[in-house]
């Protein structure tokens, strides 16, 4: 994903029947609004996609769904690093790739132990990249199982080889986001910000886009966020929708994602909320914390015209 336009990535939810099975046709509702709302791409199969509850197979079929669905409209990427060895690894990218995404996605927890060090962590990212020729790689700095944060220099000397195109950043630090885009300045990568906390800094700074679970809830107002960031005659209102996201960041991501679930069959998508993560419990108390939040919502979107 080029930097050019700044753009919104959505960290696609995974949809469940009922009975815990996948959902696909709510996968392909959700699908189109994503779309519609204005996003520049679909990161599926990713944390918010409960990728760790999927089977290899359940990872395959439902990012061969989110390709064909999207018809070429917005590039798709999605993960394709899980335990196992490197060899096994490199297979499976290998397929995540030929299910027809632009690049897949490295869970940079993944390629290393905790206890490892970046010298482990940066040979085995070289090591991958001899054994899955030509495919396009991004990373994403996952909570799970552990958070690996790359530094600077470690991304630049990844996208110099020409093969990292994409970076899902979760440093929580303007300042690191800031020398992560100048060390890749000048090649075909885009760095996007999953933190909201500072999302216009880091839309400024010269961040691709955001991608952030706040997208699951308000798509369209990320998509405006990253149209209108810099946007003078706007400014205000841009600082509005900063601090709207900022006050309301403990609420979204309570019993995640089961919360964005119900906030969406608030707005009007069937989709049901059960999740395979064992988040904790939807209680009353969270259930009037999102309704009070889509009425906020609501609100802030009417003065934007949003709708």
């Amino acid at each position: 994903m080029e930097k050019t336009a700044k753009g919104f990535i959505p960290v696609m939810l995974m949809p469940f029947q009922n009975d815990g099975l996948i959902d696909y046709p709510a996968l392909t509702r959700l699908t189109e609004m994503y779309i519609e709302a204005g996003a520049a791409g679909l990161f599926a199969n990713c944390l918010s996609s409960e990728m760790f509850e999927l089977s290899t197979e359940e990872r395959l079929q439902s990012i061969r769904h989110v390709v064909e669905v999207a018809g070429g409209a917005v590039p798709v990427v999605a993960t394709g690093t899980f335990a196992g060895a490197l060899s096994e690894q490199a297979d499976f990218v290998k397929k995540v790739h030929e299910a027809g995404t632009e690049a897949v996605i490295v869970i940079t927890g993944l390629l290393a132990e905790e206890k490892d060090s970046d010298a482990v962590f940066n040979e085995r990212i070289f090591q991958l990249l001899d054994q899955t020729p030509g495919i396009p790689l991004g990373f994403y700095e996952c909570p799970v199982p552990y958070k690996r944060v790359l530094s600077p220099e470690q991304l630049g000397q990844f996208v110099g080889t020409g093969r990292v195109t994409y970076h899902k950043d979760t440093c929580l630090d303007i300042d690191q986001v800031r020398a992560k885009i100048a060390a890749a300045e000048g090649h075909k990568f885009g760095l996007y910000d999953a933190y909201m906390g500072h999302a216009v800094e880091s839309l400024r700074a010269g961040a691709a886009g955001l991608s952030c679970i706040q997208g699951n809830f308000f798509p369209e107002l990320i998509v405006w966020l990253c149209n209108n960031y810099d946007n003078p005659q706007l400014a205000s209102e841009v600082v509005r929708v900063q601090e709207f996201f900022i006050q309301n960041m403990g609420v979204m991501h309570d019993v995640y994602p089961t919360i964005a679930k119900y906030s969406l069959k608030q707005r009007g998508m069937e989709i049901s909320t059960f999740t395979r993560r064992k988040v904790g419990d939807f209680s009353s108390t969270i259930r009037r914390g999102v309704e009070t939040l889509c009425g906020d919502y609501s609100t802030l979107s009417r003065s934007l015209e949003l709708a």
